[in-house]
């Protein structure tokens, strides 16, 4: 099943953000170059004041905001004013980041298979939050991020590519959630590519990446 197809010229992409958005800010990078094949029309947020907001419109993307707290506990309410705001402008594919909603299965299958999302940890470890000072108490020695497709389950969607960093003896989990952030920043863009160029298949709940050959070297963590 392909994940995603190019449209007409370059695709176009909404993000949504809870807060500074700073992934939103590494796609924005990527996408300002005439050669990438989508576009950041649209950035969208659940909470008025996320910094990121401001950090969209001085990129000059549109911005819009719709307040879960307008909605209650009518979380079908929220989503389709979400939904709605989508459809308003053309947009083809959805890249969550930072967005603290969990999306209830009518939402998430309205987009199946064009919207990804980054974790930062190497799922399936470490799903949900804190993942950095989880894997310092697991004594885990690699690390790192992934981008996957959403599905209904929390951090559970077919992988798309995966970055990691060693576990160094002295690390905290600030000083491991800065390397693993570079390495998000690297993934994301990289991933919402594949995804606008079409190169994405799901095959039996994996994801095929169309051209993409196994990667070469082996990483040991500690250094030996």
């Amino acid at each position: 099943m392909a994940a995603g197809a190019m449209t007409a010229g370059r695709a176009k992409v909404a993000i949504l953000i809870s807060g500074r958005g700073s992934n939103m800010a590494a796609l924005i990078e990527a996408a300002a170059d005439p050669a990438f094949p989508a576009e950041i029309a649209l950035v969208l947020s659940n909470r008025p004041d996320a910094a990121g907001l401001a950090r969209a419109a001085a990129a000059g993307i549109t911005t819009e905001v719709v307040d879960h707290k307008d909605f209650g506990k009518n979380r079908e309410g929220f989503e389709r004013a979400l939904d709605a705001a989508l459809q308003a402008h053309g947009i083809a594919f959805v890249c969550l980041a930072g967005f603290m909603r969990l999306l209830t299965p009518w939402f998430v299958g309205r987009w199946e298979g064009r919207m990804i999302n980054v974790h930062p940890a190497l799922l399936p470890a470490f799903k949900g939050l804190d993942t950095h000072a989880r894997a310092l108490a697991a004594g885990v020695r690699l690390h790192g991020a992934t981008v996957h497709l959403v599905v209904p389950e929390m951090d559970s969607g077919p992988i798309v590519v995966q970055g990691a960093v060693p576990v160094g003896d002295d690390d905290t989990p600030d000083t491991l959630a800065a390397r693993v952030l570079a390495v998000e920043h690297r993934l994301y863009p990289l991933a919402l590519r594949w995804l606008a160029e079409g190169r994405i298949n799901v095959e039996a709940g994996r994801c095929r990446i169309a051209g993409a050959s196994a990667p070469a070297g082996l990483l040991i963590a500690p250094a030996v």
